[in-house]
C-alpha cells in the first residue's frame, strides 16, 4: 500500500520502488514526474509554516505570540473555499445590504435603551444578533442549559452570581452566534471599538475594550468588576487570539484574573462579587447541509493577516450555515487552588467538547434560530 501522507517528502529512492510496481508504460515517467505526482498527494495539513510574531501585518492586525497556521499554506489557490457565480454574488450583495440597513435602525434604538433603566438593552442586544444570524443563514444549535440569566444590581446583592462565559474563538462569527443566545456583554481589544461602523455597534452593546498594556490592566478590571457588580454577564475568549476551527489554543491565565484575583490585582481594584464560569464549546459543523471538512474550516475561521471585507464577501455567498455551542456544567473558582488550575479545567472542558462536534460525536441538541 502506498502512503500518501509520509512523515517526510518521497526520495528518489522509493520513486524507483513504486515504479517498479507499475505497468511497463508507466515507468515512462521520469522520477521527477512521480515525484511531482506524489508529492501533490500529501496531506497540506501535515506540516504548516507558522508566521513569526516579529514580522509586520499587512493587513494591520497586529501579531500575537500565539500559534497561528498560516492560511495560504494551509488553503493554496486551488482550494477554493467559495465557488464562484453570479447568483452567490448576488446573494452576498443582498444579505450585505439588508445587514446594513438592520444595523442602522438597530444602532438607532439601541443608543436610546442604553440611556433608559432596565433590562430591554441586553433583551435587544440579543435579539439583535439573532436576526443578523438570520440573515448570514446561520442556524445555531444549542446543547446544554445557560448558566446565567438577566439580573439587576439587586440580584447580585441578594446572593445571586454572576456568570462568566469562556469560550473557544475562530471567527468574528462568533460574536453573532454567542450573542444570539447568551445575555452577556463582550470583552474585546480596544482597536475594535476604532472600526468603522463596526465600533459604534460594539459600544451600544456595551462592550468591555482592553488594551495590552499593563498598566491599564487595574482600570479594566475595575470595569469587569463594575459590570458584574451591576448584573452583567461577560464572555471571555483566553486563547488571546482567534484560531483556525481546527484545535483549540491553551487558555492564557491572566484572563481569568477577574474570577480568581491575586495579590497584585486585589491590591488596587474594587472587589468583584462571587461568579461562575461556564466554558463553551464553538464549533460551525454544517455547510449548505453537509458536515464541515478541515478544508472547509475556512469558510468561517478568520485567523491570522485574513482582512475582514474579503471573507465577509466569501462567507456570505454559501447558502445555510450551522453553528452548534455546547454549554457545559459551570465551575466555581473557589474549587480551584491557582488560576492556572482553573484556567486548565476550563480548557480542558472547551477542547474535548469542540473535539466531540468536529468529530459529530455530540448529544441531541435544542435548536435556536
Amino acid at each position: 500500500m502506498i502512503n500518501l501522507y509520509p512523515e517526510e517528502p518521497a526520495t528518489t529512492g522509493t520513486v524507483k520502488t513504486l515504479t517498479a510496481h507499475l505497468p511497463l508504460r508507466c515507468n515512462a515517467f521520469s522520477d521527477q514526474s512521480l515525484m511531482k505526482i506524489v508529492s501533490t498527494h500529501r496531506n497540506p495539513y501535515h506540516s504548516l509554516p507558522m508566521p513569526h510574531p516579529s514580522v509586520p501585518s499587512s493587513s494591520g492586525r497586529s501579531r500575537h505570540s500565539r500559534p497561528v497556521i498560516d492560511a495560504n499554506a494551509a488553503f493554496p489557490r486551488h482550494y477554493q473555499t467559495t465557488p464562484s457565480s453570479a447568483g452567490r454574488a448576488f446573494r452576498c450583495a443582498r444579505r450585505l445590504a439588508t445587514i446594513l440597513i438592520w444595523a442602522f435602525w438597530s444602532c438607532a434604538i439601541q443608543a436610546v435603551l442604553v440611556r433608559l433603566p432596565g433590562q430591554s438593552k441586553i433583551y435587544f442586544a440579543r435579539f439583535f444578533w439573532r436576526i443578523i444570524c438570520v440573515f448570514l443563514g446561520i442556524t445555531v444549535r444549542r446543547v446544554g442549559e445557560v448558566a446565567a440569566s438577566v439580573n439587576s444590581a439587586v440580584d447580585i446583592k441578594n446572593g445571586k452570581r454572576p456568570v462568566i462565559f469562556v469560550g473557544n474563538h475562530s471567527s468574528w462569527l462568533d460574536i453573532a452566534t454567542v450573542g444570539s443566545i447568551l445575555p452577556t456583554v463582550f470583552v474585546s481589544k480596544s482597536e475594535v471599538g476604532k472600526w468603522p461602523a463596526i465600533g459604534t455597534i460594539a459600544r451600544l452593546g456595551r462592550t468591555i475594550f482592553v488594551s495590552r498594556n499593563r498598566q491599564e490592566t487595574a482600570r479594566e478590571l475595575r470595569e469587569m468588576a463594575e459590570r458584574l457588580q451591576g448584573g452583567d454577564n461577560i464572555i471571555l475568549f483566553p486563547e488571546g487570539t482567534s484560531s483556525d476551527g481546527s484545535r483549540v489554543l491553551p487558555f492564557l491565565s491572566s484572563f481569568f484574573a477577574i474570577a480568581k484575583p491575586g495579590r497584585l490585582e486585589q491590591a488596587g481594584a474594587p472587589k468583584a462579587p462571587p461568579v461562575l464560569i461556564q466554558p463553551i464549546s464553538i464549533v460551525y459543523d454544517r455547510l449548505e447541509g453537509l458536515p464541515v471538512t478541515r478544508n472547509r474550516r475556512s469558510v468561517f475561521s478568520w485567523y491570522g493577516d485574513m482582512n475582514l471585507a474579503p471573507h465577509l464577501w466569501s462567507f456570505g455567498q454559501w447558502r445555510s450555515m450551522r453553528a452548534t455551542i455546547i454549554l457545559h456544567p459551570p465551575l466555581a473558582p473557589e474549587d480551584f487552588s491557582s488560576r492556572k488550575e482553573l484556567a486548565n479545567a476550563t480548557f480542558e472542558a472547551v477542547s474535548r467538547g469542540a473535539e466531540q462536534l468536529r468529530q459529530e460525536r455530540h448529544p441531541d441538541a435544542k435548536t435556536k434560530v
